[in-house]
């Protein structure tokens, strides 16, 4: 599985990095998916936030100026007033509003591969696609999942029904699928429904792919042993042995497929790629096995002399169409008659047209449910054991997440005692005279921080919400408004005005 390392993007980097870490997956199923492309990318300091407050500022403003040279009545007086609240509102708005984790999604539950191989991103789009959905106005950060079985985007949205609109509009324009229809097989899944989907997304659990720390990923559960299954269960039992078998990709997932073939008892195999290199890699790694290597120009020819094709390459154009297979010898009866292509590439590489001739089969990643669903009582069982596991996961992000309401007040806080505890250091230095002794200095300085970190103490305790204690949010969001009202934090005006300082930053770079 190619996976980018590019997570800088704040909540979702913390969602899906700490889930990585929690989740122990085996070599073949964290490999096991045709493309992966994940990456984040913030906007500093919710800078779009602040874009969107400054053009409702810059309006009231205008519109205050109006109304001020107007006149003086209380007319106008209760017209300002009004305008006042507009413009408090329209800050709050998108300082208090809590921004939304959102995920837009099609999968192989949803859509059919036709529609998902015309929304695939190759890994070479990926920091494109990313840059966009990061530029559209109610998005702040965003991950591309893109895969064989899905093709799904997370999004922490300032606005949750436009962030929504806005990427699947961006779907739709990069896709050229209308957006009815994409609307019509997508799903939605907002915060803990969202967090909690992914982190059964990236166990497996939703997938072909399951975690092995619950022993779940025994049998057929991952695409390309889900293929080789797929075509034994097609091929008479007795020619499994002496089938004649064609990979076409060497990448990690026609990798897999050879090892999986291997563990099936085949010792003979042809492969086509691009480059010998690969081919050698794998014939070194896998001793005791023939593995004959083949250019792509040969392709063809070999597909001749093949009773089941498994392809899984990059190739965005068809590699084989009925005019490509309508000519090819017939294969033996003893395989039963047909020759048998699985396709585990999106876009795919066989073209279903394939399926017209009576001496061919083609089989795609959506036939694999096949083989998954003859697991399904067995992997059952084992998946209530991962959702334990992923039920306390959720829950420690979801403490985390909500921790970070308070975080600002918490620094602002801390910042208002350091500032009367320095100056009333100085203050106390200053009366003691110039001759005062270092360590003197020192032992008074340390009763200084000593005796404001006890103040705090208790303070901070009610700050924290990170469910080590049966504090609910909501008691902790009221101490927090407590705190800014007798201190005079002014929290939510301090992030504004960090908000505001970082896009012009941005805009100057």
């Amino acid at each position: 599985m190619a996976v980018s390392s590019a997570f800088v993007g704040a909540k979702l980097d913390a969602l899906l990095v700490s889930n990585t870490a929690s989740s122990s997956m085996s070599a073949s199923a964290s490999a096991s998916t045709a493309q992966i492309g994940l990456l984040c990318k913030p906007v500093a300091a919710r800078a779009k936030r602040a874009a969107l407050i400054r053009r409702n500022d810059a309006l009231v403003q205008t519109e205050k100026v109006d109304l001020a040279n107007a006149a003086s009545s209380s007319a106008s007086a209760s017209s300002l007033s009004a305008l006042e609240q507009l413009k408090t509102s329209a800050a709050d708005r998108y300082t208090k509003e809590r921004s939304s984790i959102v995920v837009i999604g099609l999968s192989i539950h949803t859509a059919p591969v036709e529609m998902r191989e015309k929304l695939a991103i190759p890994e070479a789009e990926w920091p494109r696609a990313i840059s966009e959905l990061c530029g559209l106005n109610h998005i702040e950060e965003a991950t591309v999942l893109s895969t064989c079985n899905r093709m799904e985007i997370y999004v922490v949205a300032l606005s949750r029904h436009r962030g929504v609109k806005e990427v699947t509009e961006w779907m739709s324009k990069t896709s050229g699928i209308p957006v009815s229809e994409i609307c019509e097989h997508r799903f939605l899944l907002y915060d803990k429904d969202a967090t909690h989907h992914i982190f059964e997304v990236s166990a497996g659990l939703d997938s072909l792919r399951v975690r092995t720390e619950t022993n779940i990923a025994a049998g057929a559960v991952s695409v390309s042993s889900a293929a080789v299954e797929l075509a034994l269960m097609k091929l008479p039992e007795n020619s499994h042995a002496t089938a004649r078998m064609l990979v076409i990709g060497a990448g990690k997932m026609g990798k897999l497929v050879i090892k999986h073939l291997v563990a099936k008892g085949c010792t003979k195999m042809v492969v086509v790629n691009r480059s010998e290199d690969r081919v050698s890699a794998i014939r070194e790694e896998i001793k005791d096995v023939e593995i004959i290597y083949k250019p792509l120009t040969e392709m063809q020819n070999c597909a001749a002399e093949a009773d089941v094709v498994f392809t899984s390459t990059a190739s965005e154009t068809p590699l084989f169409l009925k005019e490509h297979v309508v000519d090819l010898p017939p294969v033996s009866p003893n395989v039963g008659g047909l020759r048998l292509f699985v396709d585990i590439s999106v876009p795919r590489n066989v073209g279903a047209c394939v399926n017209d001739l009576e001496t061919a089969r083609v089989y795609n990643v959506d036939d694999l449910k096949e083989v998954v669903a003859a697991n399904k009582e067995d992997r059952l069982r084992k998946a209530m054991e991962a959702q334990a596991i992923i039920t306390e996961e959720s829950k420690q992000f979801e403490a985390w997440r909500d921790s970070l309401e308070t975080v600002p007040t918490i620094k602002k806080l801390r910042a208002y005692a350091e500032r009367i505890r320095a100056a009333e250091l100085d203050k106390c230095l200053s009366k003691m005279g110039d001759d005062i002794p270092k360590k003197t200095r020192k032992a008074v300085d340390d009763l200084s921080r000593g005796i404001v970190n006890k103040l705090l103490h208790g303070p901070m305790q009610h700050l924290r919400c990170d469910g080590s204690d049966s504090r609910t949010l909501s008691e902790t969001l009221e101490n927090m408004h407590a705190l800014n009202r007798m201190f005079s934090l002014e929290t939510e005006i301090s992030v504004l005005e960090q908000k505001i300082r970082a896009k012009v930053e941005q805009t100057q770079k």
